[in-house]
């Protein structure tokens, strides 16, 4: 923890040094799926670039407490409060009741989490788990003044909460009613929210329980400052999410905690930009998003997305296109062939020590030592993935090092970037691409290098990396999906 991080908080739009509320420990909450259909690989970037956030604190010796909330509840159609919830509406589609497809979803997302190679969250809460902490929270809000009692709903008011839009950059004296939200009439200002609905405001509400403010169903934004606060204390180091969710979600839920607990709630504010499809960003409600099993079924690992979106910074738009995610599968395979050779020239005693020792010892000095450093310091200028991505190929090729150093500094970074490295393993060759490097050898013997070139080239193709070494010709093997 010796090492200087700094983090870019939105709350400010400024890059800052990164300092725990409590030395070593880092509490991290992160807005969790709405879980009415299949996340879109869109909302799975979100989830692997706070990944990455959390095996870099890991990485660098923090302990972390991560809290995920799950949304079973209280999301509306609208970010704000227009529509209907969207577990209803999911339900009537596929004819479930809505606490089957909470679960059935949930399932499917943690799924594709498991599958990404994502870190399970310390505590998962589901909103409908926490209702009597809403309630609490609910009712703590209307003592201090901040909610009131309106058309059977209980509403938050911004006008008494004077920071009210200071992370969007809200202005209320300048926004027009209406222009974000539809006008209620039973609101003060049409950008006060709902903290309670009752019965009376959707009769068809599947969940509901009952309250002092009547019977009904919590908001959107009150479950995730319940749960954090449940779970992580009132005062929160990092709160994450997509950047979707700064005008309305996190605008609503910094207000409603601040006004609650009456001090700063969360010291850092990370949020991850969109992944841009041809049409524009990658939405449900704009239907045909994509999901990971899609990328699949058409050829991709879900460790081949992965790394595609280790390619760009969290903080920059990340353009889809499946030529993008094919470039991405061709350099992770390269990756795997150049990281077998080196497990199998450790195998074969040409590089010394095989060990898999990570520490700093192993890394004293010399190249392997700058890397390391070049690796490290990417990683803690705000997460800088990319940069420190563009250091491990440098040092994969860099013919200064050993493969055991090259294995060794690989099997480090991977402890960040979640690439499975670990598990990677040479593959048994099949016999027709060995006949193509016994063919090859022999070409070589009657120096006809063109044929042998050509041959590199297939066997290239088909996932074999050769090398000629003064022992001979070496080899490794990573078939091509």
């Amino acid at each position: 923890m010796g090492r200087r991080i700094t983090l870019f908080n939105t709350l400010g739009r400024t890059e800052m040094p990164f300092e725990p509320l409590e030395p070593g420990k880092v509490g991290l909450y992160t807005c969790g799926p709405t879980v009415y259909d299949y996340a879109h690989i869109g909302n799975l970037r979100a989830y692997i670039a706070e990944d990455l956030l959390r095996r870099m604190l890991l990485y660098f010796g923090y302990e972390v407490n991560h809290v995920m909330n799950v949304t079973d509840v209280g999301h509306l159609t609208s970010d704000a409060d227009t529509g209907e919830d969207k577990m209803t509406v999911g339900a009537r589609r596929e004819g479930k009741s809505v606490w089957e497809l909470a679960r059935y979803y949930e399932d499917a997302f943690f799924e594709d989490c498991r599958s990404l190679n994502i870190l399970a969250p310390t505590t998962v809460a589901r909103a409908t788990e926490h209702i009597p902490e809403m309630i609490e929270l609910i009712q703590r809000l209307i003592d201090r003044g901040y909610a009131y009692h309106a058309g059977g709903n209980v509403y938050f008011s911004v006008d008494n909460f004077p920071d009210y839009g200071k992370m969007a950059g809200l202005r209320l004296d300048e926004q027009q009613a209406g222009a974000r939200v539809d006008v209620d009439p039973n609101k003060r200002n049409p950008h006060d929210f709902v903290l309670w609905f009752t019965e009376s405001k959707f009769p068809d509400q599947e969940m509901k329980w009952d309250s002092p403010f009547g019977i009904g169903f919590p908001g959107w934004h009150i479950e995730c400052t319940a749960i954090a606060s449940k779970y992580l204390g009132e005062r929160v180091d990092i709160h994450c999410g997509g950047i979707d969710h700064i005008p309305v979600h996190h605008t609503n839920e910094l207000a409603q905690s601040e006004a609650a607990f009456g001090h700063k709630w969360v010291n850092y504010w990370f949020h991850v930009e969109f992944l841009i499809a041809k049409d524009g960003k990658m939405s449900k409600s704009s239907g045909g998003f994509l999901t990971l099993s899609e990328l699949e079924k058409q050829g991709f690992t879900p460790a081949d997305y992965r790394y595609f979106c280790l390619q760009a910074h969290y903080r920059s738009p990340l353009q889809f296109t499946w030529e993008a995610l094919s470039a991405a599968q061709s350099a992770l395979s390269n990756l795997k062939s150049l990281y077998t050779g080196w497990l199998q020239e450790d195998a074969a005693g040409s590089a010394g020590d095989s060990s898999d020792s990570l520490g700093d010892s192993d890394f004293a000095e010399g190249p392997a030592r700058s890397y390391l450093e070049e690796f490290d310091t990417a990683i803690a200028s705000d997460l800088n993935v990319p940069r420190a991505l563009g250091t491990v190929w440098k040092m994969a090729r860099d013919q200064a090092l050993s493969s055991g150093e090259k294995r060794r500094l690989l099997l480090r970074f991977d402890k960040v970037l979640g690439l499975g490295v670990a598990d990677w393993a040479p593959q048994e060759l099949p016999e027709d691409l060995r006949k193509l490097i016994e063919e090859r050898e022999e070409a070589r013997k009657r120096r006809d290098f063109a044929t042998a070139d050509a041959l590199r080239d297939r066997l290239a193709e088909a996932g074999v990396v050769i090398k000629d070494t003064p022992e001979g010709t070496k080899w490794s093997y990573t078939p091509r999906t």
